[in-house]
């Protein structure tokens, strides 16, 4: 199990908290692999682009435009957070039922 997130993110720490074994990956740092952020777009849409990070409302409209996945790779700090991986299965954020899916509630 893979959890891609923020070493600094407070939802991201709690996710971490609640799933020990899971190998984290600083999105900040180390990036996500292309493949992974192509595969969390095709099952969470436009879900996966964080339109109320502080990342997002710094960038100029013309940035804005372009297409998420081209966003995600040059600021991976837009992509919602933590997106955990385990196997072929994906879960988006840490709200109660991203828990229930990872089967921490």
């Amino acid at each position: 199990m893979i959890l891609y997130g923020l070493a600094s993110c407070d939802t991201c720490r709690k996710a971490r908290k609640a799933l020990p074994d899971a190998d984290f990956v600083d999105v900040r740092s180390d990036g996500v692999p292309r493949d992974v952020v192509v595969a969390a777009q095709d099952r969470f849409g436009d879900r996966l682009l964080n339109t109320r990070s502080t990342t997002w409302r710094g960038l100029p409209e013309a940035e804005r435009a372009r297409p998420p996945l081209d966003l995600i790779e040059d600021h991976p700090t837009l992509m919602k957070r933590p997106l955990i991986v385990d196997g072929s299965r994906m879960v988006l954020g840490w709200d109660k039922a991203a828990q229930a899916e990872m089967g921490v509630v």
